[in-house]
């Protein structure tokens, strides 16, 4: 019993000990360590601060919980992904294919891939080929692999806007050229593109087809581009994500494409999804092609990101590709007849400019003495029940314009056409 007493009694003491301590070390440290931090000390780093948030969004939040919205906001069809793909999923899941597996993804996914990309575009060897986690991650991790603070890089705008955040996050400073709109169609004036692809520049953020104006880059202009930046060693971003949505000529398969005139040994990273062409979208699985070279330390980022592509996801694109050439073209002059109504209907409108598509799923049209995209689309969704999005939410070029996804039944864009004109009556 005495040696129990003693025990206790050392451990009083060494529990006094630590709190005299502990409150000696209390008394020295600054304010802000000891519980009493103000909202300002409890914020992300400022570049974080800075992002814009998703105007989108915003405008679609304004809208939850009502069911009489039409919403042609978000860029998604408006069909599921077909039996098909699902059901492959459900098999994989069936058979417990529920591990981790590569972090470059499936080894017979990323041949698949490659077979894939080598008959729209150009030969790509397996080891060139990266599977990710949604297309949006495939552009954040060549952004972590080849941006850094103080980079300056380049994107052509107007733009989705992850590919103008997704670099600042990283601390580059990011330099916009605006294509120049008309009722013939948004165009790039190249000339301003190469005098702002200067030397010291680290990268080109270029997206074609274009997200949200359906802009395509042709392939005159695509050969200048790929040998300036050849020339500078600056790299280039490609966000392919549109490729299959191409209207120009019906003898090819794909948007013309930087990749497709690139050498394997180029500075060109290629990011794709499997979210529009096949249908998708929530599936969140996307692919990269980028110089073999790259890929060890892309393995190690996308370790450090997701790990990996779930796995049953991965075999439901395996089959996808497979089997869904047929959906793919389908989609394709599904798209092409919704386009060419929605840009007759908007065409008939007073106070509207439309130039047409060459690719993608928007319509991105002006509306005269419109001066706040986002305050007209929460107002046309409060009093019409009709989903756009803004034209700010693609930068400040974007403003005075709004954005139609056209992947919808003909009976809803022309139901969305007759709300926007009674919308456009009231002045």
């Amino acid at each position: 019993m005495a040696a129990e007493g003693d025990g206790h009694g050392m451990l009083a003491k060494r529990n006094s000990a630590v709190k005299s301590a502990s409150a000696r070390i209390d008394e020295k440290l600054p304010v802000l360590c000891r519980g009493n931090m103000s909202p300002t000390q409890l914020q992300a780093r400022e570049v974080v601060r800075q992002l814009r948030p998703s105007r989108i969004r915003e405008v679609a939040n304004a809208g939850l919980g009502r069911g009489d919205i039409l919403a042609f906001w978000f860029g998604e069809p408006d069909e599921p992904t077909p039996a098909f793909i699902r059901e492959a999923a459900v098999a994989a899941l069936a058979a417990e294919d529920t591990f981790y597996t590569r972090n470059l993804g499936l080894p017979e996914l990323r041949a698949a891939l490659a077979h894939y990309v080598g008959g729209l575009q150009r030969p790509v060897s397996e080891d060139s080929v990266a599977v990710t986690s949604s297309g949006m991650s495939a552009l954040m991790l060549v952004t972590q692999a080849l941006v850094g603070p103080g980079d300056r890089v380049v994107a052509v705008t107007p733009l989705w806007p992850n590919l103008v955040e997704i670099p600042q996050i990283l601390g580059a400073r990011v330099v916009t050229v605006s294509l120049e709109f008309s009722l013939a169609g948004w165009s790039l004036d190249l000339d301003r593109l190469l005098a702002a692809l200067t030397p010291g520049t680290r990268a080109l953020y270029l997206n074609s087809p274009n997200n949200p104006t359906g802009w395509v880059l042709h392939p005159e202009q695509a050969r200048a581009l790929l040998h300036h930046c050849r020339r500078l060693g600056i790299w280039i971003v490609g966000d392919d994500a549109y490729e299959r949505l191409f209207y120009g000529r019906d003898d090819l398969r794909a948007a013309p494409s930087l990749l497709g005139l690139s050498d394997p040994e180029d500075r060109l990273v290629s990011t794709n999804t499997f979210s529009k062409a096949w249908l998708m979208t929530g599936w969140r699985l996307g692919w990269l092609c980028a110089p073999a070279a790259l890929m060890a330390d892309l393995g190690k980022l996308i370790e450090y990101n997701t790990s990996c592509a779930p796995p049953f996801i991965q075999r439901a694109a395996l089959v996808a590709l497979a089997q869904g050439e047929p959906l793919v073209e389908r989609s394709r002059r599904r798209l092409l007849h919704a386009r060419d109504r929605l840009v007759a209907g908007l065409r008939e409108t007073p106070r509207l400019g439309v130039g047409l598509p060459e690719g993608a799923m928007y319509a991105f049209f002006r509306v005269d003495a419109m001066a706040d995209s986002l305050a007209f689309c929460k107002d046309l969704v409060a009093r019409e029940g009709l989903g756009l999005a803004p034209g700010i939410a693609f930068g400040p070029e974007g403003e005075g314009f709004l954005r139609w996804c056209f992947a919808a039944r003909h009976e809803l864009l022309d139901e969305g056409l007759e709300r926007l004109r009674r919308h456009l009556s009231r002045g």
